[in-house]
């Protein structure tokens, strides 16, 4: 992919999500009573969307004041579990510990779990952490690109990037967390 292509992509995508102005507006205001009553937040993903699971944790820690913890951070933590465990159940095992009812988990993926290779079903381990945090009183938002796959029908909220482009998917979830952390941090500046 060349330069202008992939920014002509960028631009195409970044109108087309425009569209999913509701949801940006439910996942603003899940974000502030989330702040208001002291809950939590978790955020997880695999490959490139763990670093963005890191990278918002950070913004939504620094700007917003919203207690983040990301699930993709401490990794003798990680590879203790996933050896012990499995890599399926990677994030279960530390939601189990430290989710509590009414908190959030946002589940990054651009594939949102379909699509499998040598290790099987892509991200597992972010359906089952949905569901556990859905079964235990929580809220579960995706972040997602492609056609969604299962994380578009389980989470409560789901903002799917309409592009069938790793790159562009994870970078519009970079973009899409930036929104969401600075309009966090600019309404309290109001």
């Amino acid at each position: 992919m060349e330069y202008k292509e992939y920014m002509k992509s960028i631009k195409n995508v970044s109108e087309k999500l425009g569209q999913q102005n509701v949801q940006m507006a439910e996942v603003l205001e899940i974000l502030k009573t989330v702040r208001k009553e002291k809950r939590q937040v978790f955020i997880c993903g695999n490959g490139g969307s763990a670093g963005t699971a890191t990278h918002f944790v950070a913004d939504l820690f620094k700007m917003a004041r919203i207690k983040a913890i990301s699930l993709d951070d401490n990794v003798p933590l990680m590879t203790a579990l996933i050896n012990d465990e499995g890599w399926s159940q990677l994030y279960i095992q530390q939601l189990g510990v430290l989710f509590n009812p009414g908190d959030i988990l946002i589940a990054i993926s651009v594939h949102g779990g379909s699509g499998e290779d040598q290790a099987g079903a892509w991200s597992q381990n972010l359906n089952k952490a949905i569901s556990y945090v859905k079964d235990n009183g929580g809220c579960a938002i995706g972040f997602t690109g492609f056609d969604g796959g299962d994380m578009k029908k389980s989470c409560n909220i789901c903002i799917n990037v309409p592009a069938e482009s790793t790159p562009v998917v994870e970078s519009m979830h970079t973009v899409i967390h930036h929104f969401i952390a600075f309009a966090l941090h600019e309404g309290d500046r109001k």
